[in-house]
């Protein structure tokens, strides 16, 4: 069974990057057609289970308003439906779940709920259509431009075909690229090709990508017992230690981000060690009336469940699940660990009372719907955002770099996860950036705009482009930039080639709260 759909901006991944640009083409009057291969929109918040990573300046500038105003949201859905302590529901700051990582960590479901209701006036007027568990497998083109995409049911027999003007690639791995033979590149780069200063030295090694996370939900009835069955794996995660490391996968160990060395962490908070249950933590029970809360939830996205012993794309289908189903040995190993053998901090063994929150993930198997990426094929673009473009020690007293086709900022430390096959890190202060419009713009394809982490960065910028704000305005300004050039009659490459178009497109950028520059405010 199949059929056929038409809308005028087709968006592929229903992420944060994919749901933003189905939003603000439809805030144009655009018809948009928005997929997604999981059950739920929002990506890193929702299906992924990743409280937002932010920079130290969010609260007053460096995201769109669109992004501010869901902050705001997810802090008064709490304050119109939780009971919340009088000094937490007066804070104009409240952050839910108190978490050391995050200004406003909370749980995935409340983000959902958000969301869905900022889409909901389009849904409801037919502007936007959501097709949800549906994962694009062929695309369409005519020359350089794509006509359709087609996409097959996950949990439903039969394919969909949508034809439309202008397509969004907003999926966590970049899918339409290979589908459509768009030119893109994965993995490391050479230094030699980028000339970045962390480059890899000799060849580019395109499977050499960073880790991915299969995260979960938790929380903690100290008396109880909620032990897991026994992992099919657990034998190999329990023994298994990586050759540069010097601990085990499973243990309070894991590798310290500025310096790749063995860190202690410990589980609970203890004077002078990182607390693992405070770092993600999205309910903390103490805001809230007593004995509302059983216990806190923790999402568990930790160096100790990062899985790099092989990739989901790039690789045949067999290896993809193969690497799928390793990431979710991983976590759930992790957790029997947990409960079963790991040193507890008042010298027994093992946590029991850690309890799996299937409701909080919606599946049966209580881990997330999709893994954590944090890295995609990435387009080959008009403009690449290279390391010597943000990284603080190399821009010295350059200072920010001003962008002249600027579609939005971002702030965060160059951030990557140990890779698969040199299994590098690397950890480093970055100056606050600006996005350019043509890394949303393939060298070649004219119809097809990036929507998401598969823009011009390259395997080091990526490690500041791949978090929750940086996604939301990549995902914000592509739509706007489809339905922009829709109105006007043009190709998106026009829009950054015609200084008028430009200056047009910016102002109104500008006009719906997109941030387009920095002012001075020094490193993250």
């Amino acid at each position: 069974m199949s059929k056929e759909l038409h809308g005028d901006i087709i968006v592929i991944g229903g992420g944060l990057g994919g749901s933003m640009a189905a939003l603000s083409a439809a805030k144009m009057g655009k018809k948009v057609i928005l997929t997604e291969e999981t059950g739920r929109i929002g990506g890193q918040l929702t299906s992924q289970l990743v409280p937002p990573d932010e920079h130290k300046w969010i609260e007053q500038f460096g995201c769109t308003g669109t992004y501010r105003a869901f902050r705001n949201r997810v802090r008064d859905y709490y304050r119109r439906n939780y009971p919340l302590k009088e000094a937490a529901r007066n804070n104009p700051r409240l952050n839910p779940g108190n978490a050391l990582v995050s200004r406003i960590s909370h749980d995935p479901r409340i983000s959902l709920a958000v969301l869905n209701d900022m889409l909901a006036p389009f849904i409801h007027t037919g502007r936007i259509t959501v097709l949800l568990e549906y994962r694009p497998v062929a695309v369409e083109t005519s020359g350089d431009k794509v006509r359709s995409v087609t996409i097959r049911g996950l949990e439903v027999e039969g394919e969909v075909t949508i034809s439309g003007s202008l397509f969004i690639d907003a999926t966590e791995c970049g899918d339409l690229l290979p589908l459509a033979g768009i030119e893109y590149v994965t993995g490391a780069e050479s230094k030699g090709e980028t000339g970045e200063p962390h480059g890899l030295e000799g060849k580019a090694e395109p499977l050499d990508m960073q880790s991915t996370t299969h995260c979960f939900a938790v929380d903690y009835l100290e008396g109880e017992d909620h032990t897991i069955e026994k992992p099919e794996q657990y034998e190999f995660w329990k023994n298994y230690q990586a050759d540069f490391l010097d601990h085990k996968q499973l243990s309070w160990f894991g590798p310290d981000a500025a310096t790749g060395k063995s860190k202690l962490f410990t589980l609970f908070p203890q004077q002078g060690l990182f607390s693992l249950w405070e770092y993600r933590r999205a309910l903390d029970k103490t805001l809230f009336r007593d004995g509302f809360a059983d216990g806190d939830l923790s999402l568990i996205n930790w160096p100790q469940n990062d899985y790099w012993l092989g990739p989901i794309y790039e690789v045949s289908e067999e290896e993809r699940q193969t690497h799928l189903e390793g990431a979710k040995q991983l976590s759930l190993s992790l957790l029997y660990w947990m409960q079963v053998e790991a040193p507890r901090h008042d010298g027994g063994t093992g946590y029991p009372g850690l309890r799996l929150r299937r409701d909080v993930a919606g599946t049966n198997d209580g881990l997330a719907m999709y893994p954590y990426i944090r890295e995609s094929r990435r387009i080959k673009a008009e403009v690449t955002v290279k390391e010597q473009d943000i990284n603080a020690e190399y821009r010295g007293n350059k200072g920010i770099k001003k962008v002249e086709d600027s579609v939005g900022v971002g702030c965060y430390r160059i951030d990557l996860h140990p890779t698969i096959v040199t299994k590098q890190l690397f950890y480093t202060p970055s100056l606050p950036f600006e996005i350019p419009l043509g890394t949303l713009l393939p060298i070649r394809m004219k119809n097809l705009i990036t929507g998401s982490k598969n823009i011009g960065a390259t395997h080091i910028t990526n490690g500041c482009f791949r978090v929750h704000p940086v996604e939301w305005n990549i995902g914000e300004s592509a739509g706007y930039l489809a339905a922009f050039a829709h109105e006007k009659g043009v190709e998106p490459r026009a829009v950054r080639h015609n200084s008028a178009l430009l200056q047009d497109f910016q102002a109104h950028l500008h006009q719906q709260g997109i941030e387009l520059h920095w002012p001075e405010i020094g490193v993250i």
